[in-house]
């Protein structure tokens, strides 16, 4: 008997890790009109195999605003000028929300210490095989970074700088990606294994080169060391400096690999390109609004605007903004709730004291927004899958505490009865 339980639980604890890891693996799909990605398949087949034991759970308020959000957002699709690209978003959306649905089924009834275990694990393997690859990339390449979109393993050249994309197509939404990972190592790196995520984690996110993303994690590691004590993370910052100095003295002396040289060049391009191009797409993205400021220009339709009166189908770059052009004040206000919901949620389920770095990651989210046009996406589902778990462990916790207190006061009042019959008052 005791055989069978270990096995169930070993069973669904790597269903949780097999889960995590899917997503991570993302880039790897099926196209048929839209992607059809590992993680999706596998939800798939266990909803097959579990069909009679699977549930939809109760929304928090956030998931409602969320759905909300989503509702108002397929709307303003209706007035669009490319209603085509407006039910394209349309149904991605129906998709990703289904399958998060599934995705809190399946990990529902996880424990603290299982999802916090594969979100190591799956961040130590995210992190190796992505270096592996940038490395076999960087030696097929020969070591010449000349070009621009050329794709070898793991390396983006992106206008001669070796940007590391590892197991996704682009290396700032690699960045992204590891704001989980990079958030929960630094909030748990007592433990050998985490330091050295931690370190692959940095690693990783440096060669990627992305000056948003860079810029966002050193406010993570800011916030993160004011919120706790300040004194006590000297150690844990003094390590990942020596092990940065190491990892670039190695790559610099050893491979040639002048890391810091690109860093300094990338910053120095700052100036002349104008993030990428970003400052002009932001531009037109807000000129987009100001003539469409109720329900915007419709749901993704940013893109077909831009290509139509610009020559290029570049994207905002910016979820705040493409959410404001494509669906004016009336979306980008159910956005913000949403957000705010969020927030409120941790603060009030204290997970911002026991568990830090959901607060970190959403924080880390949300300011890569700035940069990144993120309307759905499959880590941020996963992150709120996550969240919605903890939730309800913290409100069975609460609820089993106060059962056992009103066993305990019944227990005292039994005995005060008993002690009142046992020892009778005299006149």
């Amino acid at each position: 008997m005791v055989n069978k339980i270990t096995s169930k639980t070993h069973k669904y604890n790597f269903t949780i890790f097999f889960l995590f890891l899917l997503v991570t693996l993302a880039n790897y799909y099926i196209y048929v009109g839209f992607a059809i990605k590992p993680y999706m398949v596998f939800l798939c087949l266990f909803l097959m195999i579990h069909i009679g034991s699977f549930y939809f759970q109760r929304l928090h308020l956030f998931e409602i605003a969320m759905l909300f959000f989503y509702l108002v957002y397929s709307f303003t699709g209706a007035f669009s000028l490319y209603p085509a690209s407006s039910i394209r978003i349309i149904c991605g959306i129906i998709i990703y929300i289904f399958f998060y649905l599934i995705m809190k089924s399946v990990i529902r009834n996880a424990r603290d210490s299982v999802i916090e275990r594969a979100i190591s694990d799956v961040g130590i393997f995210f992190n190796i095989t992505s270096l592996i690859l940038y490395f076999l990339g960087l030696k097929s390449l020969g070591f010449i970074f000349e070009g621009d979109r050329v794709y070898k393993f793991g390396v983006m050249l992106d206008r001669d700088y070796p940007r590391l994309i590892g197991l996704l197509q682009d290396p700032n939404f690699f960045v992204f990606y590891n704001t989980l990972f990079f958030s929960f190592y630094l909030c748990n790196a007592k433990s050998l294994k985490n330091k050295l995520g931690l370190v692959l984690c940095i690693l990783a996110n440096i060669l990627t080169f992305s000056r948003g993303g860079l810029l966002v994690m050193a406010l993570i590691l800011l916030i993160y060391i004011l919120i706790t004590n300040p004194i006590k993370q000297l150690k844990l910052l003094f390590g990942m400096i020596a092990s940065l100095f190491v990892s670039m003295y190695v790559a610099i002396v050893y491979m040639k690999f002048d890391i810091l040289g690109i860093l300094q060049s990338r910053v120095g391009d700052l100036s002349n390109d104008g993030g990428s191009g970003r400052i002009e797409l932001w531009g037109r993205a807000w000129d987009y609004f100001t003539s469409h400021m109720v329900i915007g220009i419709g749901a993704f339709n940013f893109t077909d605007y831009n290509f139509f009166q610009y020559g290029d189908d570049l994207e905002v770059h910016n979820t705040f903004l493409e959410i404001l052009s494509e669906s004016g004040l009336l979306g980008i206000t159910c956005f913000f709730l949403f957000i705010i919901l969020v927030f409120v949620q941790l603060i009030r389920g204290n997970l911002h004291k026991f568990k830090p770095y959901l607060l970190l990651t959403f924080l880390g989210f949300i300011l890569q927004m700035a940069f990144l046009s993120v309307t759905i996406n499959d880590m941020f589902f996963m992150y709120l899958a996550i969240l919605t778990t903890y939730l309800r462990n913290e409100k069975s916790m609460l609820k089993n505490d106060k059962t056992d207190k009103q066993k305990i006061n019944l227990n005292v009042n039994y005995k005060g009865r008993d002690a009142a019959h046992e020892y009778p008052g005299h006149n």
